[in-house]
């Protein structure tokens, strides 16, 4: 990852989740939960929480299926210590997804939720999600849908938000800018498809603004 985007997360991490609430209503977490459960977790997992943020979809695998092992990485050291503090029952590491540091055909499953469209080298990181898979392994990837009239509305509401509740507010016009140009669905299907995974199911959320796909290795 490049170090601007790391040092950008950097500094909006400590208002991050209560943006986070106010922009979606408190959507994003059901939204998280729903995509959990579709990936339907087996006790006795290892579990990957690649661009683990602050920690939210650690959070609600733990709290859903305790008896999993589950190792985050992400690149920005002020949400792994946001995460650390929300889950200390999960150990964090600072990695960039494009070079993880596990070992080969390593975990059971592999979530990521709203990280993939901050790497700029997304075919490597798709590829060190295959690498770091076991054989019929899956990942489950979350983040914003299609382009539609709803997805400009929600443009209009992310800077608004960042308006009245953040100081940062380049950091969230780069956020949407990184929304508007990340591939739609069918293109990530496809790029994951490239890397050798099959798709298992694709489901889109809250007038198709939200996008959530399941592969297998």
């Amino acid at each position: 990852m490049e170090k601007n985007i790391q040092d950008m997360f950097n500094k909006i991490a400590p208002g991050y989740d209560s943006l986070n609430n106010a922009i979606s209503l408190f959507t994003h977490i059901f939204i998280k939960k729903i995509a959990i459960r579709a990936l339907n977790i087996k006790p006795d997992s290892k579990i990957l929480d690649l661009c683990a943020g602050s920690g939210d979809l650690g959070r609600i695998i733990k709290d859903t299926t305790p008896k999993t092992t589950i190792l985050g990485a992400d690149y920005s050291d002020k949400m792994l210590e946001i995460a650390r503090e929300k889950n200390p029952d999960i150990e964090y590491f600072n990695m960039d997804a494009t070079k993880l540091e596990f070992e080969d055909n390593f975990f059971d499953y592999v979530v990521m939720g709203f990280g993939l469209r901050n790497i700029p080298d997304k075919t490597a990181a798709i590829a060190e999600i295959y690498r770091v898979l076991k054989k019929g392994g899956e990942i489950l990837h979350l983040d914003f849908g299609r382009k539609t009239f709803f997805s400009k509305i929600f443009n209009l509401i992310i800077i608004s938000a960042a308006h009245f509740f953040s100081k940062q507010k380049d950091a969230y016009i780069y956020l949407i800018n990184s929304k508007n140009n990340f591939p739609p669905p069918e293109s990530l299907i496809t790029m994951f498809k490239e890397q050798g995974f099959r798709c298992m199911k694709i489901k889109y959320l809250l007038f198709k603004i939200i996008s959530f796909q399941i592969f297998k290795k």
